[in-house]
């Protein structure tokens, strides 16, 4: 089941995508794609809907991030072997962890818009697991029972304010709109095999990251464990996972950053595709 969210910044609707691509509006059944809805009984009971019973979704709506009211935005760094060799860093020995503020995320096709000063803005198309159940002190076989579904999200991140900017890599990873999530929560049932989904990002058209979440570091289920170990985690808090090779810092002989009117697209197999194109704030 695919599940998202429709609508004006700030009055988004619940929806869910059809086996047909029809979008259909699910107010009549719940009150907001949120972490009060993604335990499995509540899922199950939008499951055994009928979706042709649900009315249809005119038009083109913009699509917000797929789900409301994120609780903790929760980023693993230099999680796939190949980025983290790109960028000239350690394999890390335990999962890395930075918070994205709550205020950077907006939907799969929103524009990102570069801050103020900036000039090292770059791209990372990253798996985004949400949790769909309270999980503390789970294990690694158990971990996965805990999540509700997955999604895409684009870990956009300046440079320079992550590395240069005194501090950590929060810095970089909060600008407003650096947080594009969505377009669809994809329940955890459809989702065969998390650790096999091909990834892929284009900059104007070029393929520059390309792959797959065979090749993390440290598996969803393995990046569960430990944060659970550490806080709890609760229905609708969000976990970024990590990016694949092909981001801008890492090329060479001269790294490539983003520029006012560049297009971002973003796609992970079965998880759908996200495209922003990028602005600049005055």
């Amino acid at each position: 089941m695919k599940l998202l969210r429709y609508g004006p910044i700030g009055a988004e609707k619940p929806g869910m995508l059809d086996d047909a691509g029809t979008l259909r509006d699910l107010s009549a059944h719940v009150d907001d794609i949120n972490g009060g809805m993604l335990d499995d009984a509540s899922i199950a009971k939008l499951r055994a809907l009928d979706p042709a019973s649900l009315p249809a979704v005119e038009g083109n709506p913009r699509l917000g991030a797929c789900v409301g009211n994120i609780g903790k935005f929760l980023c693993i760094g230099l999680n796939y072997s190949d980025h983290a060799a790109e960028t000239g860093a350690d394999i890390p020995e335990h999962p890395i962890l930075f918070f994205k503020a709550n205020s950077a995320i907006v939907g799969p096709n929103d524009d990102v818009m570069m801050p103020r000063g900036s000039t090292h803005t770059d791209w990372e198309v990253e798996l985004g697991v949400v949790i769909g159940k309270t999980a503390k002190y789970v294990s690694k076989a158990d971990a996965l029972d805990h999540v509700a579904g997955y999604c895409v999200v684009n870990d956009v991140s300046e440079r320079h304010f992550q590395t240069q900017l005194t501090g950590q890599w929060t810095k970089g990873k909060s600008c407003d709109t650096f947080g594009p999530t969505g377009p669809w929560l994809v329940t955890r049932d459809e989702v065969e095999d998390v650790q096999n989904l091909a990834m892929s990002l284009d900059v104007n058209g070029k393929r520059m990251q390309t792959g797959n979440t065979s090749t993390m570091i440290f598996t969803v289920a393995e990046i569960i464990e430990h944060l659970s170990s550490l806080m709890t985690l609760h229905p609708g808090d969000v976990i970024t996972t990590g990016t694949p090779p092909g981001v801008g810092m890492g090329i060479k002989p001269e790294p490539v950053f983003l520029k006012e009117g560049d297009v971002m697209e973003l796609t992970i197999d079965g998880l759908g595709q996200q495209r922003q194109k990028v602005g600049q704030d005055a």
